[in-house]
């Protein structure tokens, strides 16, 4: 349980303050072709599967940086791809996501790390790995030691090594690292791979998962508790803080040199663990960088590995899930009715697929009034189903100044989510809903008739793509503005109520 719930959920609102984080490691290109499978091959005993889409992401040292972009750091990536189609793929797809790829070098006649999926619905059918197993030539190491040097002395607040034992992290530059960051009182974290974890000695903390310490320990795995107390001796061994091995559905197991201490998982279905450990010490880093204590940490870090293996294929932490699954849990109705854009994308396509009309809104819906529920009533009834983007607290007070709003956006959403009007939920930070409109494509964008057409954000975008604009009648004489003054009056509004 969180010691400091608050605090926690201040740095999630906040990004984590948008602090700077240094990965270093083995960047990779996760493939995926999704399909359908209705039989098998008369050829050979193997399934078809009947090819619909493709899509790609960042694997690996990437993955763990798009996990720290979608919590809110600034993450600077540093790494090795191959000077071909993938490494240009990979640094497009980072860049567009918000990673500075500065530090990543492209190599010739080595390619970039790739891992093809073949999804037959949730299930991995077949994975294809293209990688070269020689090791990374010497002088590429030492270009890539000289630009993760210049990044340290931009006082980063994290460092994090993300080692796959693709080449890109040999021991000595592991050491010269580590090194180079205690010097500048910078922490160290380590997702490590191999049997020998000497190469981390001296780094702030390690994360090997339950069978990476086995294998390293040369320790069975299936006396946990005998292996989490090693844990501790080698803890004191390579002079860590702490450890933290992931346990898969037993949650994760915080290691010291004199204690160890385990969290239970996190309830959750379960339909791929890709992924999870990278959401996990991502997590852990932005925690750090942040300042948060440890046990809160880890807490919200094994939150986030429940998170993401409810998902399918690798699949980054988002900011706004983590934050509703903590101020919520996963049963509550505002938390359901909640949603981030991934998840609001693939429910709308499936809506529009059906042939159901997709409605659009926004606003703060600050101190929710009669107006409110009027004005939502009437947009829920141009369609068949109502999307409303809430601006977050942030976004509020840059619109409507210091004094909002009045209520804070769990409590808003808590409230939107009571109304059957209301099908669906989606925070969003900036100032105007341009680029959530652009994302959802709806069939209705609504506003209320206190906006001109031609003022109103998202219509000319919604128009071309082939929708429709609405202007909704107000309820006359019902504004959160109106009312607060008339609280701070004591005054009440015509025809009001006790």
């Amino acid at each position: 349980m969180l010691e400091h719930k608050d605090q926690v959920v201040a740095a999630l609102k906040e990004g984590f303050g948008a602090r700077r984080i240094l990965v270093v490691g083995d960047c990779m290109l996760d493939r995926y072709a999704w399909g359908t499978v209705a039989r098998i091959s008369p050829e050979a005993p193997v399934p078809i599967v009947r090819l619909e889409h493709e899509t790609a992401t960042g694997g690996g040292a990437a993955n763990v940086a798009l996990n720290l972009a979608n919590l809110g750091l600034s993450v600077t990536l540093a790494g090795i791809v191959g000077h071909d189609d993938a490494g240009r793929a990979l640094r497009t797809l980072m860049e567009n996501m918000g990673v500075a790829m500065d530090g990543v070098i492209s190599v010739e006649h080595r390619p970039t790390v790739t891992k093809t999926r073949v999804m037959g619905g949730h299930q991995q059918m077949l994975r294809l790995d293209s990688e070269s197993d020689e090791p990374v030539p010497p002088d590429q190491i030492a270009r890539l030691w000289n630009i993760v040097n210049r990044e340290l002395a931009a006082q980063p607040a994290v460092v994090l090594l993300s080692d796959y034992a693709k080449g890109t992290l040999p021991a000595q530059l592991c050491q010269d690292v580590i090194s180079a960051a205690a010097g500048n009182n910078i922490p160290v974290l380590v997702d490590p791979k191999g049997l020998d974890f000497g190469k981390y000695r001296g780094a702030t903390a390690i994360f090997p998962n339950r069978q990476e310490l086995a294998a390293a320990m040369n320790f069975p795995a299936n006396d946990l508790e005998a292996l989490l107390q090693s844990g501790q001796n080698l803890t004191a061994d390579l002079q860590l803080r702490f450890m933290v091995v992931t346990l898969g559905d037993q949650g994760i197991a915080l290691v010291e040199s004199n204690r160890h201490l385990r969290i239970p998982a996190a309830a959750r279905d379960v339909y791929d663990v890709s992924g999870a450990g990278d959401s996990v010490i991502a997590t852990l880093a932005a925690c750090t960088a942040a300042g948060l204590e440890r046990m809160d940490s880890m807490h919200l870090a094994n939150l986030a590995g429940g998170i993401v293996v409810g998902k399918v294929g690798t699949a980054p932490i988002q900011l706004n899930e983590l934050l509703q699954t903590l101020v919520w849990g996963t049963n509550n109705g505002g938390s359901l009715k909640l949603k981030n854009l991934e998840e609001l994308q693939k429910e709308v396509k499936t809506w529009q697929d059906a042939g159901r009309k997709i409605v659009f809104t926004n606003g703060c819906f600050d101190l929710l009034h009669p107006g409110h529920v009027a004005y939502l009533e009437a947009a829920r009834a141009l369609g068949d189903a109502l999307i409303v983007g809430l601006n977050t607290d942030r976004s509020v007070t840059a619109l409507k100044g210091p004094d909002r709003p009045v209520m804070m956006e769990e409590d808003r959403v808590k409230v939107l989510a009571g109304l059957a009007s209301v099908d669906r939920i989606i925070l969003f930070d900036e100032d105007t809903p341009l680029g959530l409109i652009k994302a959802i494509s709806p069939d209705v964008l609504a506003k209320g008739a206190d906006y001109e057409k031609e003022k109103i954000v998202g219509a000319q975008e919604v128009e071309a793509a082939g929708g429709e604009v609405a202007i909704i009648p107000l309820m006359e004489g019902r504004s959160t503005s109106r009312l607060i003054d008339q609280l701070r009056s004591g005054s009440r509004a015509k025809g009001a109520t006790t």
